[in-house]
């Protein structure tokens, strides 16, 4: 179905705005996908985001710049993801002994285990999100994407 199709535009759309209207529509259906998947763990997309970015570390700590920086979503508040974490056990968050202004985060074993439990289920709805497309037309999604962005 074609973008005009699902927004039942009844005007013939420019290419370009076509394509900024598509991006925008299917950033949103992709979100929503998500949002269903991570619902059955009791998470966000950007939880799940601050998780595996702490995994990331490799045992080492982040700080809140860190996890801001290399977040998906730069708007998203971090300390409060941070904190609903520190309540669900994934996380913890201390003090550093060097500096004490520097607040270190640390995803705990409950977290990692969250995380492997999920590994297999994350690359199963990959799969189905991206099943109409072939692994060449994946190739060239994601260098036109990277090729927009620049």
């Amino acid at each position: 179905m074609s973008i005009e199709e699902d927004i039942k535009s009844t005007v013939k759309l420019d290419t370009r705005q076509k394509t900024v209207i598509n991006l925008a529509y299917t950033g949103n259906w992709l979100k929503e996908q998500s949002l269903v998947f991570f619902k059955g763990y009791d998470l966000s997309g950007e939880q799940y985001n601050v998780l595996r970015i702490l995994r990331g570390q490799r045992g080492n700590p982040a700080n809140l710049g860190t996890l801001q920086e290399r977040m998906l979503n730069k708007m998203s508040n971090t300390t409060r993801l941070v904190d609903k974490l520190i309540t669900k056990g994934l996380v913890t968050r201390q003090r550093c002994e060097v500096n004490r202004r520097k607040i270190e985060i640390y995803i705990t074993q409950k977290g990692m285990d969250l995380l492997t439990e999920m590994d297999d289920m994350i690359i199963a709805n990959n799969n189905k999100i991206t099943k109409n497309l072939n692994i060449k037309e994946l190739e060239t999604l994601n260098t036109l994407l990277d090729k927009l962005r620049a």
